[in-house]
C-alpha cells in the first residue's frame, strides 16, 4: 500500500491485505503451490501480490482508497484474479485463517534470505506458520502520534477478533475455538497486543531493545497486532483471521478506519489511552478466540464477561460519529446486519461441516465462497 495522497482526517486511506491458502481441488488440502499462482496473478495486480513465508500462501494487497465503494470493487478484483490464476495453475484458493486439510506441519517454507534468518532464529514455531490473516492499512502521517493511537486500539482488538472469526479447523480437527489461528500465533515472542506506549521514543526504545535481545529477525519483524508500520505512513491492525468474505473485510476495514480516526482525534485532544491490563487484553484474546461471535467476550473497559454482541455493539457505538462523518454508517450497519444472520466465518465452516458430512465438503464450500 503506497500512499501518497494527502491526509484526510475525516475519510483517510485505507488498505487491505489479505492471505489465503492454495489448495488442490481433488484432494482439498494445501498444497505447495504459492510460487506459480502468484507469478501467473502478477501479470495483472503486478505488486500487490506476491508469495508468503510458506508455499501454502498467497497475500494479495488492495491500493490504497478512500469509499467503500473503491475498496470493496478492489477487494473482489484481487480475489478473483487469484482465483483464476490459482485455476490455470489446476489449483485453488479459499480464506481460512488456518488449514482444514493437508500435511501442514512443517510446511514448506518459501526460499528467501530473510526467511532463512527467522528460521535459524525462531527454529520449531515455524512448525505451525501456516496460517492466514487479514490487515488493514489507515493513512496517518503523523508518526509521533500513531504509538498513542494504538494504546486507544488495544482494548478494541479481542472485539475485532471475535468479529473475524475464521479458523475452526487445523488438519483435520475441529479445535473447538472460533479463531484458533489467534492461539497458534500467540507463541511468537512479538505477537498479540503491544504494551502500552508513552510516545513514539518509548516505542522506539521498546522495539531496539527486542531486537538486541535477539527477539527480531530485524526491527520491521515486531508483528504485535496493531502498530505504526515499518514501510508505511500508517496505522496498521494485524489481529484477525483473513475474513471468509470480500464484505467481511470491508466491513473490517470500515470498522478499523473509524477506530483510527476517534483514536487520532482523542490524541490529539490530549488523550494518551487507556492503560488497558496486558493480562486483561491477554485474557480476552483467549476469550474471543475460543466463542468468536457466538459466546461471550470480556467487556474492555470492566473486564466483565458479556455477549460478544454486546460488545461489538459498544465497539460500533464507540466509533459511529467517525462512521456518520465519513458516510461510511449505512455501510457498516447494512454488513453488520448481514453478518450477524449469516454468522461468522467459524460458524459458517462449521455449519458446512454439518451439511456435506466431511472437510473436503468444508474446503468445497470455502472455495465456492471465496468469490460470493
Amino acid at each position: 500500500m503506497t500512499v501518497t495522497a494527502a491526509f484526510d482526517p475525516v475519510r483517510p486511506l485505507m488498505g487491505v491485505e489479505e492471505e489465503y491458502f492454495v489448495v488442490d481441488p481433488r484432494t482439498r488440502e494445501v498444497a505447495p503451490g504459492a510460487g506459480p499462482v502468484v507469478r501467473r496473478a502478477a501479470g495483472e495486480l503486478g505488486d500487490l501480490v506476491c508469495t508468503e513465508i510458506t508455499q501454502f500462501q498467497v497475500e494479495a494487497k488492495t491500493p490504497p482508497v478512500a469509499g467503500p465503494a473503491e475498496l470493496e470493487r478492489e477487494l473482489r478484483r484481487m480475489r478473483d484474479v487469484v482465483a483464476a490464476a490459482a485455476r490455470a495453475e489446476g489449483l485453488a484458493v479459499l480464506a481460512s485463517g488456518t488449514p482444514v486439510l493437508g500435511d501442514a506441519v512443517p510446511p514448506p517454507i518459501t526460499e528467501d534470505p530473510r526467511y532463512d534468518l527467522g528460521i535459524e532464529n525462531y527454529r520449531a514455531l515455524h512448525d505451525e506458520q501456516a496460517i492466514c490473516a487479514g490487515h488493514v492499512h489507515v493513512h496517518l502521517p503523523e508518526r509521533e502520534l500513531a504509538p498513542l493511537v494504538c494504546n486507544h486500539l488495544r482494548p478494541w482488538l479481542p472485539a475485532l477478533i471475535a468479529l473475524m472469526a475464521n479458523s475452526p479447523f487445523w488438519t483435520g480437527r475441529d479445535t473447538g475455538y472460533a479463531g484458533w489461528r489467534v492461539l497458534s500465533w500467540s507463541k511468537w515472542p512479538v505477537a498479540g497486543p503491544p504494551p502500552y506506549l508513552e510516545s513514539l521514543e518509548h516505542y522506539e526504545s521498546v522495539v531496539a531493545a527486542l531486537n538486541a535481545s535477539g527477539a527480531l529477525v530485524d526491527p520491521a519483524t515486531v508483528f504485535w497486532d496493531v502498530r505504526p508500520s515499518p514501510r508505511l505512513p500508517t496505522v496498521e491492525v494485524r489481529v484477525t483471521d483473513v475474513p471468509a468474505s470480500a464484505r467481511e473485510s470491508l466491513l473490517l476495514a470500515l470498522v478499523v478506519r473509524a477506530l483510527v480516526t476517534v483514536s487520532l482525534g482523542r490524541v490529539r485532544d490530549g488523550d494518551p489511552g487507556p492503560r488497558t491490563p496486558g493480562e486483561l487484553l491477554r485474557a480476552a484474546y483467549w476469550r474471543a478466540a475460543r466463542d468468536g461471535l457466538d459466546g461471550h467476550g470480556v467487556d474492555p473497559h470492566t473486564g466483565r464477561a458479556v455477549p460478544v454482541a454486546e460488545i461489538v455493539a459498544g465497539l460500533l457505538e464507540h466509533v459511529r460519529p467517525a462512521l456518520s462523518d465519513s458516510g461510511d454508517l449505512e455501510a457498516v450497519a447494512r454488513e453488520w446486519r448481514w453478518l450477524r444472520e449469516a454468522g461468522s466465518g467459524a460458524a459458517r465452516q462449521r455449519a458446512a461441516l454439518k451439511a456435506r458430512g466431511s472437510f473436503e465438503g468444508v474446503v468445497d464450500d470455502l472455495v465456492e465462497r471465496f468469490l460470493s
